[in-house]
């Protein structure tokens, strides 16, 4: 198999890491958490007008440069090493993936949006008793004519803040765990009886509660079809776990990277710690817990295309692969710093805390090991 990357998508790494190197640095981050918006507009469009990275996973056919998972794969990857804030993994992984996905019939419309940077999108999926059950929904939608009346909360909605559309998961039918009766919507943010709270997570970026009160929605909302919205979502949460894996590879490269630099720099007994054969060892072992996530992370983006279970697999896989490199290269990084590495001003410790949250991002290590297991031999996932 050819692992080899196209010169297209060579070419849109390239572009993305030049445009991150002169925008995006350390400190100009630290900037943009700590301003009252939480993110920079002007370079969201910047991503859509002059990278055109929006559009790259998208077929010509929806407005895109038709592209794919891999592209999404390559792009996640130069954020992570960033740590960037603005909102492509919900609006473009998982909003653009339910519009590829679901045939909803303004998909062309909505994608040309995110493509022309005006649209952004956060879903709104997680409650509070729910975990990583899906369809563990208290967020309802009854009809109303040939509309819907949608009532419930759903918590931490990351990018909620910055977005102008939520995709929104809610009970049409069945009882509160049951996986027929989900159904999915598409709707305006600023609806009347859309109410959010919105606070900083402790990655630097930003999420909201959503409360629904009585919020009229219009027929053409629903994406997909009616009470059968989980095969959906489960699949976009794949492919949305996916590219949060390649992000993780890029905060691993960092975290590795820092680290060594740090070691060579860094002096105890008149020699660098670096030449420590026990800290040599360790960097050796964080270097082959990024090299795996990376192998790890390519199989589980080129597997998305599979049969459900085979996708789901190799998402699971990966999940738990990269979930304890993330752990392990995280702690280790910290450890060698000292406790400066925690510090704000030492970029080590912001890697760490973003690493941190990817980890348990669409599903822990452990419920992706129930998951495999399940998957694997039919036990119950």
């Amino acid at each position: 198999m050819d692992f080899n990357f196209t010169e297209e998508q060579s070419m849109v790494r390239d572009t993305v890491a030049s445009f991150l190197q002169d925008k995006y640095d350390f400190e100009t981050r630290r900037k943009i958490v700590a301003s009252e918006s939480g993110w920079r507009a002007d370079y969201w469009q910047a991503f859509a007008e002059e990278l055109g990275i929006l559009g790259a996973s998208f077929s010509e056919e929806l407005g895109g440069l038709g592209g794919g998972a891999i592209d999404n794969m390559i792009i996640m990857e130069e954020f992570g090493k960033a740590l960037v804030i603005e909102p492509y993994l919900g609006t473009v992984v998982i909003g653009g993936g339910f519009m590829k996905h679901s045939g909803y019939a303004g998909a062309a419309s909505v994608i040309e949006g995110i493509v022309a940077g005006t649209t952004t999108i956060a879903f709104a999926y997680a409650e509070p008793q729910g975990r990583y059950t899906w369809s563990d929904l208290k967020t309802t939608a009854r009809k109303d004519g040939s509309g819907w009346i949608l009532n419930g909360h759903k918590a931490v909605v990351v990018g909620a803040p910055f977005a102008s559309h939520l995709v929104v998961t809610a009970r049409t039918g069945g009882g509160q765990r049951e996986a027929a009766g989900v159904s999915v919507f598409l709707i305006d943010k600023n609806l009347p009886g859309v109410v959010t709270r919105d606070y900083p997570t402790v990655d630097g970026g930003r999420a909201s509660e959503v409360y629904f009160e009585n919020v009229s929605i219009p027929a053409d909302a629903l994406v997909g079809h009616e009470g059968n919205g989980l095969p959906l979502v489960e699949k976009v949460l794949d492919e949305a776990a996916a590219a949060s894996l390649a992000e993780g590879v890029g905060v691993l490269r960092k975290l590795h990277e820092g680290t060594l630099d740090y070691a060579k720099q860094r002096k105890q007994f008149g020699r660098a710690i670096a030449d420590f054969q026990v800290l040599q060892h360790r960097m050796v072992d964080m270097f082959i817990e990024l090299e795996q996530s990376v192998s790890m992370t390519y199989m589980a983006t080129i597997k998305l295309d599979e049969s459900d279970a085979e996708r789901a697999k190799a998402v699971s896989a990966a999940k738990v692969r990269i979930g304890r490199a993330l752990k392990f290269v995280g702690q280790n990084a910290i450890q060698i710093h000292g406790g400066m590495g925690m510090t704000d001003e030492l970029a080590i410790g912001h890697y760490f805390k973003r690493g941190t949250i990817i980890e348990g991002l669409f599903g822990s290590v452990d419920h992706h090991l129930r998951r495999y297991e399940g998957l694997s031999f039919g036990a119950a996932a």
